[in-house]
Parts: C-alpha cells; structure tokens; sequence
C-alpha cells in the first residue's frame, strides 16, 4: 500500500461485490453529474468526528452506531427519519446517565442504500435473477425489470441522502434533541413497555437535574443541552457512487469522501489487494471496518497498517461481527496482538450479523437474547485483555415492527409475519433497541 493514491486508484484493483451495469456510458454520465454536485457532508465536520473517536480510542468515550439496515427510497420521510433519530437519542441518554460516558452518536443513515450480497443470484420457483443490491442499485421486487442495475439510482441516493441529511441538522441542532424534551421522544408503543418505564423514570431525573441547574442560577440552555453532534455512516460498497462524491479540502489538500462522516469496509470486501482497502486508505475520514469469524491475527494487524498507518487516534474503528457463540475467544487474540503492536483502534462491537438464522416460519430474523449474548462476550473479552469495549454497532427502526425475536415483548416466531417490513436484513423495534441500550449500560457499569 505505499504505491501513489488518487480517487481513481481503486479501479486498479480486483473490486468486489460491484453491480454488473448493462450501460457503462450512462454510469459514466451519472458519475460525472455527482461529482458536480455540492459534497453532502463537510472535512470539518468529518475531523470533528475523528476527534471524537479519538476519545473512545483512549476509553474516554462510547460510540453508538446505529439505524437501517438498508435505507428504502420510500423512507425518505419526515415522520420515519424522526422516529428513527428519536430511538438513537434515547438510547444514546440511556448510556450516558447510567455510565457517565460522553456517547458519539452515528446513525446507519442517509447513504446506507447498499447491500453486499452473498450470491449474485437469486432463484425463485426455477426463475433466476439478479440478487437485490440495496436501493442504490436496483428495486427488491422479484422481477427481471426491477433487478437490472440503474445508475440513475445514485442521483437518486444522493438527493434522499441530502433531503435526510437537511432534516437531521435541523433536528439535532433546532431544538428536538434539546435535553428538555426527553420525555417527548419516548413513543406511545415503547413508553408501555418495561424498557419504556424504566426510561420515564430516567428521564424525570434529567427534568429534575434541568431544574435544579435553573433554580441555583446557571444556564440550563448552554448549547450541550439543547443541540448534539449527531454524524452519518455507511458502508462504502458502490465504489463509482464514493468516488464521486470525494473532494480535495481547500483547507488540507486532503481528500475526503463527502458522501458521510463514517465509511465502513465490509466483511465481504475487506481483502487487503481489494479496490474497497486502496480506496478508503485515501480518504482522510474515520473508517471502520468489519472484522468477521474467520479473521486471523495477522490479516487484522495488517487492515490496520494499510487502513492507519500513522496510528492517529480515531483514524480506525474495527467492528467485530463473530457470532455469540465464537465472540471471546475470537476477539482476544486479535485484541492482544493489535494492542502489542500500538493501534490505537476504536473497537466496536456488531453483535447482529454474526447472529441471523431463519425462522421456522421461513422468515430471516434474530433473536435479542443472542445479540445480548455476543455483546456481553465482547466486554468479556476486553475485560480480559484489560482493553476498551469502545461501542455498538446495531441495526435497528424506531417502528413497531416485528423482525427479531424475543424482548420484553417476547416476539415469537409466529408474531414475524404481522409486521416484518425490512428490504433486507432483520431490525430491533423500539422497544428492543431501548431494552439493549439498557443492558449495555448496565455492562458499562459493573
């Protein structure tokens, strides 16, 4: 990896998981349209975020990564990015009063319209299509029209990501996540529940704390308590798309890919001579990446090497996906060997994708127990190696919807079918991602 870099360097190497486009012209002018087009996020802002990851990298901090599995076009909506922000900041307040930690708030969102997939292919009674890639790259429905890849898609993308994007800012700096109004953001659905109770009783600690700050004198609207720093991630799968949208800073001369603070390298496309590795070591964002079952010691030291070579704090954040049963023992080497060697990584755990099966009614889902399970042996893990379990990485909707089993609800098997609308992979409802928040805060305190 010392070879020279440039946007266009990727193209030089094998690239996995890639659309076969049928019309390479018409991707070409579409490409081109991007890269004429305003950057949907700022170098200043993606330095910020290093910052703070810098922070969780010395165990000064906790990362909360979470939102959609894969973001739909159709949820391009006032009300759904609302919801979805309001389980995100509810969690978010759950660590921080439990722990005492400042917890980075990054949202699975406005960009994460990808999917890798593990075939190509699909096959539906005898017929076989192209498998659905995400909204970017095709429609989900199972027909040869709605499966060929349309680079027109990434305008679309970039035009939700900007319309979400807007909203956001305005939310998370106009007022919604003022701390004032916590006990706004618990939905009528989760504020039934056990975690919703037990989430109204912490929020009427933080109305009492707000009043007590008013009542000796101080400012109870110091910006930290009415604004919070919320950031974007994806996984940079569609490399065309990221390229794109890479722009030199006027301020550095560094590049940065301005399509979200946070890109991440998936377990699929992590190959050390891969266009995904040489093209993300020459962004100057944050970076994650995903680290699965079968990653060995020396392939995980040198991700590191290749993805932060000069070791700058927060510059690499590794997501660990190796399933509740393998965690522990999976992680402890990894985590001696990259601490021996002086990566100051963030590390992170994605206690979903190591933990889907399918149902006994035919539906893909999870169970909450399982998720717990490998988080719970993540911070086993760094306990025994005397390291930082730095945060979450999770996949979850502020919906009511039943996609993952159990919960203080106890989803069932036969309760999957009455409201499993994800386009691709099973979320946690509102209900079980407040649940998690909670028993990581708990994990965070014993």
């Amino acid at each position: 990896m010392t070879s020279p870099w440039t946007p266009q360097s990727w193209r030089s190497f094998p690239a996995a998981q890639q659309p076969e486009w049928p019309d390479p012209a018409a991707l070409d002018g579409v490409t081109k349209t991007l890269a004429s087009l305003p950057p949907l996020v700022f170098a200043g802002e993606a330095r910020d975020l290093l910052s703070d990851l810098g922070k969780v990298a010395a165990g000064e901090a906790f990362l909360l990564q979470a939102g959609d599995c894969a973001e739909s076009f159709d949820d391009c909506n006032a009300n759904i990015i609302r919801d979805k922000l309001k389980i995100i900041l509810q969690m978010a307040i759950v660590l921080t009063y439990s722990t005492g930690v400042p917890v980075i708030k990054v949202g699975r969102i406005a960009g994460q319209f990808a999917k890798p997939r593990s075939s190509p292919t699909e096959t539906k009674d005898g017929e076989e299509l192209p498998s659905f890639r995400g909204h970017l790259v095709n429609e989900s429905d199972f027909s040869s029209t709605a499966r060929v890849p349309d680079p027109e898609r990434l305008l679309r993308a970039y035009n939700s990501s900007s319309a979400t994007l807007n909203l956001l800012r305005a939310f998370t700096k106009g007022g919604f996540a003022d701390l004032h109004q916590v006990q706004r953001w618990n939905q009528e659905f989760i504020a039934e529940s056990e975690p919703g109770q037990r989430y109204n009783e912490l929020a009427d600690g933080i109305d009492k704390a707000l009043s007590f700050i008013k009542t000796i004198g101080l400012d109870e609207n110091e910006p930290a308590i009415g604004q919070v720093d919320f950031f974007t991630s994806h996984e940079a799968l569609v490399l065309p798309y990221e390229e794109a949208l890479t722009r030199e800073d006027s301020l550095t001369g560094d590049w940065y890919d301005c399509s979200a603070h946070l890109l991440w390298i998936g377990e699929r496309t992590r190959q050390l001579d891969g266009a995904h590795v040489e093209f993300l070591r020459g962004v100057a964002n944050p970076l994650g990446c995903k680290l699965g079952p079968t990653a060995a010691v020396e392939e995980a030291l040198a991700l590191c090497e290749a993805l932060n070579p000069d070791r700058i704090p927060g510059r690499l954040t590794l997501i660990t996906r190796m399933g509740a049963d393998n965690i522990t023992e999976g992680l402890r080497p990894i985590l001696r060997a990259v601490t021996d060697a002086g990566h100051p990584v963030v590390w992170v755990s994605d206690p979903m994708h190591g933990n889907t099966f399918t149902s006994k009614g035919g539906r893909k889902t999870r169970h909450l127990d399982d998720v717990i399970r490998e988080i719970t042996g993540f911070f086993a893990a760094h306990e025994a190696e005397g390291t930082w379990p730095g945060g979450i990485h999770v996949e979850l909707t502020g919906d009511d919807v039943t996609e993952c089993l159990g919960g203080t609800t106890a989803i069932a098997d036969e309760d999957l079918e009455r409201r499993y609308e994800t386009i691709c992979d099973p979320r946690l409802n509102g209900r079980q991602s407040l649940d998690l928040a909670f028993r990581v805060a708990d994990l965070l305190t014993d």
